[in-house]
């Protein structure tokens, strides 16, 4: 084998790595894309009308009493493991902490049922929320229920406690 075609041999590996180095690249980059699509909709709120059942969780919520503190809980009718999680903690620490109090609520909202429009509007929610409001004082902890209701949910009961005590 001569020099030169030993080179042009090696040239080509070189070229042929390049090519499957950039493939290998493009490849990783759409599943890790395919895999956020997929996580995303998972908790999306979509409009199925076919799956338009109510579960008997969800809670129309037509007059709020202004001297009640109401623990909302909005989302769609897919939820995933985490969504799941902070519906399930909220509901569980107002039932149990204020089971003797009237005035403290929790009430679940499917944001895609025309019912709950108005509250869905009032409050503008575009996804999953939680919110704890009495009258005109209110405060959204979406991000810090979702950040500890899976592996801390004793935080997200803190956090309630203590907004929901606020206001009373």
């Amino acid at each position: 084998m001569s020099a030169r075609k030993a080179g042009a041999d090696a040239k080509t590996d070189v070229v042929k790595t390049n090519t499957n180095l950039k493939h290998n690249k493009k490849m990783k980059q759409l599943i890790i894309l395919s895999l956020a699509v997929l996580a995303l909709t998972a908790c999306g709120n979509r409009n199925n009308k076919k799956a338009a059942e109510n579960t008997g969780t969800e809670t129309t919520v037509q007059v709020a009493d202004a001297s009640t503190v109401y623990v909302y809980y909005f989302h769609g009718k897919q939820r995933c493991k985490t969504c799941i999680a902070v519906g399930n903690v909220s509901e569980k620490t107002v039932k149990d902490m204020y089971a003797d109090n009237p005035n403290v609520k929790f009430i679940e909202v499917q944001t895609d049922d025309e019912a709950n429009a108005a509250l869905v509007e009032k409050y503008e929610v575009t996804w999953n929320a939680l919110i704890i409001a009495k009258g005109g004082d209110n405060i959204e902890i979406t991000k810090q229920a979702f950040a500890s209701a899976v592996n801390n949910p004793e935080n997200l009961t803190d956090l309630i406690k203590t907004e929901v005590d606020k206001r009373l």
